[in-house]
């Protein structure tokens, strides 16, 4: 590693994304696995909607839909969006991360931006997170989900970012 990339970290590269209207990307490198198997019960029963969770292999996440932010916490481990089909998605990566205080957690986009499939939101520490005492495992729901009846996400499967995982409507 070279003297200027020790000092300034290279923004992460991801591959260009031709969409299909409706299509759900990942959004994180890992192994996708049925909500119901998230530590947490308010993601495990659905509470905030239908989805999955994601078992993370690398601290980079990617937008999964054409869309505009239309949330980030303060504390940075969670970023809602707003699909061009309707659909509100939120990625909440890592559980009880709020406590971190934003701590190992760098955003890539501002409230009311404009993101497209693909384009990277927010990069994690997954050393930090563990070392806090978290497991790094992240909710990915979408939360108007009773709008879409027809909502589809393939779990069970380890997905790279921006593979097709779903359909939304």
């Amino acid at each position: 590693m070279g003297f200027f990339s020790k000092i300034f970290k290279p923004e992460p590269s991801v591959p260009h994304v031709e969409t299909v209207a409706g299509g759900l990307y990942a959004p994180i490198t890992g192994q996708y696995i049925p909500l119901e198997q998230l530590p947490d019960e308010v993601f495990s029963q659905g509470v905030l909607g239908a989805g999955c969770g994601i078992e993370p292999e690398e601290g980079l996440v990617v937008s999964p839909v054409k869309g505009t932010v239309i949330q980030i916490a303060d504390t940075k481990h969670a970023i809602g969006i707003a699909s061009s089909d309707g659909a509100e998605l939120l990625i909440h990566v890592g559980m009880d991360t709020v406590a971190m205080n934003g701590n190992g957690f760098d955003l890539k986009v501002q409230m009311g931006a404009k993101v497209s499939c693909g384009q990277p939101l927010l990069t994690f520490d997954m050393g930090k997170i563990r070392a806090a005492g978290h497991p790094a495992t992240t909710a990915f729901v979408i939360t108007n989900s009773d709008e879409f009846p027809n909502l589809l996400m393939d779990v069970g499967k380890r997905y790279h970012i921006t593979e097709k995982i779903g359909q939304i409507g």
